[in-house]
């Protein structure tokens, strides 16, 4: 008799095995010959050689479609599996994927996150035949959202092996060494609106163990300088607050595997005045190197509320 254990520590049990454990009543129907035990964040197969690897290649498959879609129904189950008609079949069937080009993951509870404007899906479209993109455009248009969906998208088909991002900590109008704490207490306000995009997309128990073991990575941006950024998809966040220097610095991380998107909003930058954004003439002069691109995005992409874009037309920034 063999053994198979298969680690459950990236899911939630209590969703995957369904409410009243019905899934796992699916599993242990579809899979008579096999003793199933399932403990806590691990699952447990006891019985024939070659019937543990056709289990395992189907748990695989409902383990995958559970972390795309953070979400697994009784019909999702069945039709992985092969069931028709309460029979097992030879073939497993493949999962149906809603129809919508423009949803790029799906998070907890199903949620989509998707495209949502013209500019948007050009950062989309744009970022498959570049491997270094800029989205500029002011506060709202979703140009960070759509660059977090990007990561965590390729990070979920195996694309990448981590997420990488990171921002100037530039004080607006605060000190950051009188702010209370230690290093990491003074810098994650600056990074809170990438935590905040990641919580929309990673369930909260999944997201705790990327963070734990770096498979996402936030920090400032300083914290990026000596290293080289490889098999990675990587943002700079804010990139109107980076320096000559620093974002020369960012973009020469670069590995020979790795995605860059650089966001920025030139209306909105924080350094002191007699120092000018390295973002300016990175715009001048990188836009004419294959594998580069920029995407401009203005009013019409903003997707806050109906009242930011007044807002922003009042303030002249569109």
């Amino acid at each position: 008799m063999s053994e198979a254990i298969l680690n459950l520590e990236t899911i939630d049990p209590k969703i995957f095995w369904g409410t009243t454990n019905e899934h796992f009543e699916i599993l242990k129907r579809n899979f008579p010959k096999l003793k199933l035990v399932a403990r806590g964040t691990e699952l447990k197969a006891l019985g024939d050689e070659m019937e543990l690897i056709s289990f395992t290649e189907k748990f695989d498959r409902l383990a995958s479609h559970f972390e795309k879609f953070h979400s697994i129904t009784s019909r999702d189950f069945e039709h992985i599996l092969g069931i028709t008609n309460g029979n097992s079949s030879a073939q497993a069937t493949v999962p149906i994927e809603p129809n919508n080009k423009d949803v790029l993951v799906f998070g907890p509870n199903g949620i989509m996150v998707r495209a949502r404007s013209e500019n948007q899906r050009k950062m989309v479209d744009r970022a498959v035949n570049n491997d270094i993109i800029f989205a500029i455009g002011p506060a709202g248009t979703g140009k960070t959202y759509t660059a977090v969906a990007l990561a965590v998208r390729a990070l979920k088909n195996k694309e990448v092996k981590r997420i990488i991002l990171t921002r100037p900590a530039v004080e607006a109008g605060e000190n950051l060494g009188f702010l209370p704490g230690d290093l990491k207490e003074k810098v994650d306000p600056y990074l809170r609106p990438l935590y905040d995009a990641l919580d929309d997309m990673i369930p909260a128990e999944k997201l705790k163990t990327y963070l734990e073991n770096r498979t996402i990575e936030i920090a400032p941006l300083a914290f990026m300088r000596g290293r080289t950024l490889d098999n990675a998809f990587v943002i700079l966040d804010e990139a109107q607050n980076a320096t000559d220097m620093q974002l020369k610095m960012f973009l020469t991380r670069m590995g020979p595997s790795a995605k860059f998107i650089v966001t920025g909003d030139i209306t909105q930058i924080d350094l002191p005045k007699k120092q000018m954004s390295g973002l300016f003439k990175a715009l001048e002069i990188l836009p004419n190197i294959p594998g580069i691109d920029i995407i401009y995005l203005n009013g019409s992409d903003v997707v806050r509320h109906k009242l930011v874009r007044k807002i922003l037309e009042a303030y002249g920034d569109i």
